[in-house]
């Protein structure tokens, strides 16, 4: 029974990967910034609680995941997995026209918070003499360039040379390094602004012709990684969904993918 922690996973992908390890029979800690886990993804794990922890994180804090590793050491015994999820974007507009706060939210929770877990995480393992520590890749790090979600993009970027960097670092240590690549995801990450309120980016007609073709539901997304995550071995993986050849067939059929999802 594999130990996981996941930060960032109250909602989207977060919590569709921690229902699907779950499921999996796996114990999970879920994290967020909020005092405790909404009633909504409580609701999903009614079944078997006890294989179930929260712990209030803010990954921009070190001091908060430290202790959302110790919490979680003590309560499983161990954490065999440690996943970098916890992602913030801006609001659908140029980089000068995004206000400072949150301008630093981006770059410190994506960035600055993905560092401080992958470092709280390698720390614990080292002790352990095992585990693995994955964190999620997005728009940029395959060096695509999207206006208007560059501060994003700059992130995911710098996220994905930190994690090869890392697997090279860690390279013969007994704890392995590894990237997450889910593709387009209908989430509120894409349908909703930092602030709540509905994205602009939906009012773009082409961005939503594409979506419609390419983006899945994050729970499609996480059946597909959780296996992959608890089998791997390898350091510096990439698991990728949306492979450029699944990404090219569903273009070839893009016909009967019209308004799917938007």
């Amino acid at each position: 029974m594999k130990n996981v922690v996941i930060t960032g996973s109250t909602r989207g992908i977060g919590l569709a990967m921690a229902q699907a390890f779950w499921q999996a029979g796996c114990r999970v800690t879920l994290s967020g910034r909020g005092g405790e886990l909404p009633q909504a993804a409580r609701e999903a794990f009614v079944s078997d609680p006890d294989r179930v922890l929260y712990v209030s994180c803010d990954v921009r804090d070190k001091v908060s995941l430290k202790n959302l590793w110790t919490v979680s050491r003590d309560r499983w015994g161990s954490v065999d997995i440690w996943i970098n999820n916890a992602g913030q974007n801006t609001a659908y507009r140029p980089c000068w026209e995004t206000g400072e706060p949150d301008t630093v939210a981006v770059i410190q929770t994506n960035l600055t918070g993905m560092i401080f877990g992958s470092q709280v995480a390698a720390e614990g393992m080292f002790q352990q003499g095992y585990g693995a520590i994955y964190s999620m890749e997005g728009l940029g790090s395959n060096n695509m360039i999207q206006p208007k979600t560059i501060l994003y993009g700059t992130s995911k970027h710098a996220l994905t040379y930190f994690m090869k960097g890392l697997a090279r670092e860690l390279a013969g240590t007994g704890v392995i390094a590894g990237r997450l690549s889910p593709g387009m995801m209908l989430t509120d990450f894409i349908t909703k602004t930092p602030d709540g309120e509905p994205a602009a980016v939906l009012k773009d007609a082409s961005f939503r012709r594409v979506f419609n073709i390419l983006a899945d539901k994050p729970e499609t997304v996480a059946r597909f990684f959780i296996p992959k995550i608890l089998a791997n071995t390898r350091n510096d993986v990439q698991i990728a969904w949306l492979t450029p050849a699944r990404a090219a067939w569903r273009f070839m059929t893009s016909f009967w993918r019209k308004n799917r999802l938007l």
